[in-house]
């Protein structure tokens, strides 16, 4: 009886499993609509029945693909696309289940990847320059669209989600909620090479370079290797892995107050009014410790300010605005705690109980925790105050000197363990959800808009960005064109040369040209002081096209602005050697050059005066006597205008590798 249960079982187990594939199964990428590489041996892939057949017929050659779905329930087949062309249907048959694809197009298909910049739809919260007429005159049938929704993973997953459940034809119906940067990249190469587009946009507001890379190649980067492996290794069941990262954090949390100075025996002696801080430091509040004192810390900090409580408050509650505070913050009143928070985006209102308010001294205790980039307390002045209840009108404001000192180094500690079911900034995060289950779709290439959020960490950008391009690469198996563009003029602009995280980040990207077959849009012209999201994208779509179209398809065009080659020392000046293809050199409006600094031994920067001389730039300042270093648009917002003949802005560049504001930074 035993042994015929055992069969049961296993029968019944048996059928469970190959049930679970019994019907024919595709990843969301394939559906009508498709746009399928031209020319090329295209994947198509899904799941079924372990051990039976799967058939694939293109109707544009009428051959049968034949694939034999193996014992995990997966198969793959290669089709052999002609020249661009359709439309046309792909039938797939499995036993006794068939899907035909209608309106196949075959054509030039790319990903398109980054932040929200490439997210930034025409309409929507995006709006760009004449969205509405663009959005109106949007009829191209033989232009695809494809959004994969937003989603993070520990692990790589087969698949995902998409807008509408299919590709979409672009028309007024269909681009408004589309990414700005892609469609007019796509309608570009569309108009100048008259085959059908497919655009897979891919992208995801204020996301960091390493959530779009993947385990394997962040491994090979010590700063990164801790925290990809904890995240690979928690439980993929939510509650397990929900109690599993309690745990973690109970224990870190611990462990950090046991070396936290404010804390004897459990008890925040910090935050008592008569704890002597007179060796701590002072900063101003609010505003990022980064900025503060502490350019190059994550962890603890503690802060206090000591208050003056009126008679009329007395037995009163107060009402305690701290603004926001990145990422998590303990509060204390007097010694006792009165609320904390987790989230660099909550607001901090906390109510002071009547108990605690007496006229005379009170002190205020913030311990603040930071786990990456920036930390602090960041909120907006007017939301820095304490007050009686309902009562803002009779507000103490909080804005000014206050005392800190750090307590916690996190480097000291190791990772901070999190969830990180739905946060996007963790390394892999992304490329496990959003680019792995598109892996083997054939593309031409991938563009990308990305690096605001990693700023602050440029040098690192020099490493990352290229392992990251390498690792696509990779996985997809072939060397693919990577395009991407460099960040705008941002924030506002600067009377004197001084040194720039965005600068840096643009010098890294401008590195990363060393890359093989890639191409970079500068549009360094065209940014806005008080918009980190430019609202003309029609350029950066133009401009990511002119990169494709000359190297990719081989027109002959001019894709890029000057490029700095090398320079040459000529007694009181220096004399810069340019890339500048079949163009020349031009001033983008008014007759003077703008945005050169040169500076001599000491390192410090002037103004310059610059003229063309052919197709050199000659650079001078009657302040430097003995120059030894040009930059040129060295700043978040410069006033820039070197061109080329087509008004194609130069990168900005420099010429020396003296150390910048993000080396250590990590």
């Amino acid at each position: 009886m035993k042994t015929l249960a055992k069969s049961i079982i296993l029968l019944s187990f048996l059928f469970v499993f190959s049930q679970t594939f019994a019907q024919l199964q595709l990843p969301a990428i394939f559906s009508d609509n498709m746009v399928l590489q031209q020319q090329s041996d295209a994947p198509i892939w899904g799941k079924a029945n372990p051990g039976s057949t799967v058939k694939i017929v293109p109707s544009w050659n009428g051959k049968e693909y034949v694939a034999t779905v193996d014992a995990n329930g997966k198969w793959i087949a290669k089709l052999q696309t002609p020249s661009a062309g359709g439309p046309f249907k792909v039938t797939i048959t499995n036993n006794k289940t068939t899907k035909t694809f209608q309106n196949v197009m075959i054509g030039e298909v790319w990903i398109c990847s980054g932040q929200s910049n490439m997210e930034m739809p025409l309409a929507g919260w995006g709006k760009v320059k004449d969205y509405e007429k663009e959005i109106a005159e949007a009829v191209y049938p033989n232009i695809r669209l494809i959004q994969v929704q937003k989603a993070t993973s520990s692990y790589p997953l087969d698949d995902v989600k998409v807008n509408g459940d299919s590709w979409q034809e672009c028309s007024p119906a269909t681009i408004a909620l589309f990414s700005a940067t892609a469609y007019f990249f796509g309608r570009d190469l569309h108009k100048n090479l008259n085959v059908p587009i497919g655009l897979i946009n891919t992208s995801w507001g204020g996301t960091i370079a390493e959530a779009w890379t993947s385990k394997e190649s962040l491994m090979t980067m010590p700063y990164f290797k801790n925290a990809v492996e904890a995240y690979s290794a928690l439980p993929r069941d939510v509650e397990v892995r929900k109690a599993s990262v309690l745990k973690k954090q109970e224990e870190w949390n611990n462990n950090a107050i046991a070396k936290d100075f404010g804390f004897e025996k459990n008890i925040p002696v910090a935050a008592n009014l008569n704890y002597n801080d007179t060796d701590w430091t002072t900063a101003k509040l609010p505003g990022a410790w980064e900025t503060n004192g502490l350019p190059d810390f994550d962890g603890v900090v503690w802060y206090r300010k000591v208050i003056d409580i009126p008679q009329q408050w007395s037995n009163k509650e107060l009402t305690l605005s701290l603004g926001t505070i990145d990422d998590s913050d303990i509060t204390y009143f007097n010694g006792v705690e009165i609320g904390r928070t987790d989230g660099y985006n909550v607001p901090r209102n906390y109510t002071v109980p009547k108990q605690l308010v007496k006229k005379g001294k009170a002190v205020i205790a913030i311990r603040v925790f930071d786990t990456a980039s920036t930390g602090g307390v960041q909120g907006e002045p007017d939301n820095f105050y304490i007050a009686p209840k309902n009562n803002k009108v009779a507000m103490i404001k909080l804005g000014g000197d206050w005392k800190y000192k750090s307590s916690v180094n996190i480097k000291e500690m190791g990772t901070f363990p999190r969830l990180d079911n739905e946060n996007p900034n963790v390394p892999t995060a992304l490329f496990n959800a959003m680019i792995a289950p598109l892996i083997p779709y054939r593309i031409k290439g991938a563009i990308w808009y990305q690096g605001e959020s990693n700023a602050d960490r440029a040098y690192q950008y020099r490493t990352l960005f290229p392992l990251m391009i390498n690792d696509w690469r990779t996985k997809w198996g072939y060397d693919f064109s990577f395009y991407f563009v460099q960040l705008a003029n941002f924030m506002a602009v600067n009377n004197e040369p001084e040194e720039s995280t965005w600068a840096e980040l643009r010098e890294a990207q401008l590195q990363t040209l060393n890359l093989q077959n890639t191409g970079m849009a500068t549009i360094i012209d065209i940014g806005e002081a008080n918009d980190i999201h430019p609202k003309n994208k029609q350029d950066v779509g133009k401009r990511l096209a002119l990169q494709a179209r000359e190297y990719t398809y081989k027109q002959n065009i001019t894709s890029s602005g000057p490029m700095y080659h090398y320079y040459r020392l000529e007694e009181n000046k220096i004399r810069l050697f340019f890339k500048l293809g079949n163009s020349k050199l031009k001033v983008n409006g008014g007759n003077n050059l703008k945005g050169f600094s040169i500076a001599g031994p000491d390192k410090k920067f002037y103004w310059a005066d610059a003229v063309i001389d052919g197709e050199q730039i000659v650079v001078s300042s009657p302040k430097v006597t003995f120059p030894v270093a040009v930059r040129y648009a060295w700043a978040n917002n410069p006033a820039c205008n070197l061109s080329n003949t087509e008004g194609l802005p130069a990168s900005p560049f420099r010429t020396d590798n003296w150390t910048g504001l993000t080396e250590k930074n990590q």
